[in-house]
């Protein structure tokens, strides 16, 4: 790392509580976001975290699509659409075309942040590649933000790679013939990410109920330096089917539940905060997962067994694994072995 030439990052530190974070917004009215959707509270706290001097990328999906419209956008700061898949690639030559411009003197030489976003199909499937490839780069300085609703949402909810276990979209209906239609489990894209790219110097986990915290950890990954990737859990009324005015609750539930746990990796030292924290020093307990599941209409079809199962499925991952939500690695392989 010592050996490569990266740019000045702008030095934003962390929000000292809600009182502290800046009037001003830069992502503001325009946008034609459901109501009650999570995603849109996200960009406006991620551009509220990095400020005026940020150019924003965003991917194909619903949150282009919504904050786009003709001839209007609700994005004050400079932006681009990107195609469905690069938010890697828009985010590093972004940043290398920022870099050349100051080097030739073409534009003044200032730490200016790059903030690519994409959805969980435009980044845990078809992108995947792109961010994988752009977090090898550590001369350039940019941010991704994957935004996880948990579907397809700009085409109708179909099933994406983020989809929980057993949940109803469009490609995962309940039948008779099949009650649960999609078996496979979440991808853990930001553990994945995490572990496989020692190049990335910072990778983390948030989520929009916890509004300081997450605008602290964008603030750290633009001012680390490097290529970095933030992960976001974003309750989606119109995929989750449930009340919007309940948006807030689920994030809520979510970490609580330890279904969404709270971390970030910092030059390879992992550190879990706030309340998935408190959850792993035994200060809180976690709720019962079906106290998350049964405020949403895409899980209406789970039986008692169904519950137990992502219960037992959960708790696996707080007990068994290496790290809670990063290392699925059992602790003692041998004694998780069927019986002869």
């Amino acid at each position: 790392m010592d050996a490569v030439e990266t740019a000045a990052t702008q030095q934003l530190d962390p929000f000292k509580g809600v009182k502290k974070v800046p009037l001003e917004e830069y992502f503001t009215s325009g946008h034609r976001t459901c109501q009650g959707c999570e995603s849109a509270l996200v960009m406006k706290l991620m551009v509220k975290a990095s400020g005026p001097r940020t150019i924003v990328l965003g991917s194909t999906g619903c949150m282009y699509v919504a904050n786009t419209t003709y001839y209007s956008t609700s994005w004050v700061v400079p932006w681009m659409h990107t195609q469905l898949g690069s938010s890697g690639s828009a985010g590093l030559g972004t940043s290398a075309a920022l870099k050349v411009l100051m080097r030739k003197g073409k534009i003044k030489e200032e730490p200016i942040n790059v903030i690519a976003f994409c959805g969980d199909g435009g980044g845990a499937d078809m992108g995947l590649s792109a961010i994988s490839a752009a977090l090898t780069h550590p001369e350039y300085n940019f941010l991704i933000l994957l935004y996880d609703n948990e579907s397809y949402a700009n085409t109708d909810i179909q099933l994406s790679g983020l989809t929980p276990y057993g949940a109803h979209t469009t490609f995962s209906p309940p039948g008779k013939a099949k009650r649960i239609m999609h078996r496979r489990w979440k991808k853990n894209v930001a553990g994945m990410l995490a572990a496989g790219h020692p190049e990335c110097r910072y990778v983390a986990t948030v989520c929009a109920s916890y509004a300081v915290e997450m605008m602290n950890r964008v603030r750290k990954a633009l001012t680390i330096g490097g290529p970095t990737f933030v992960h976001s859990l974003d309750p989606c009324p119109k995929g989750w089917d449930y009340d919007p005015m309940l948006s807030h609750e689920l994030g809520e539930l979510a970490v609580n539940s330890g279904v969404w746990p709270l971390y970030d990796v910092e030059d390879g030292v992992l550190k879990l905060y706030g309340r998935t924290r408190g959850i792993a020093e035994k200060r809180s307990k976690r709720i019962p997962v079906r106290d998350f599941l049964i405020k949403q209409g895409r899980f209406a079809h789970f039986t008692d067994d169904d519950v137990d199962y992502f219960q037992h499925k959960i708790d696996e991952m707080w007990t068994k694994w290496l790290i809670p939500g990063i290392i699925p690695i059992h602790k003692d392989l041998e004694k998780d072995q069927p019986p002869a």
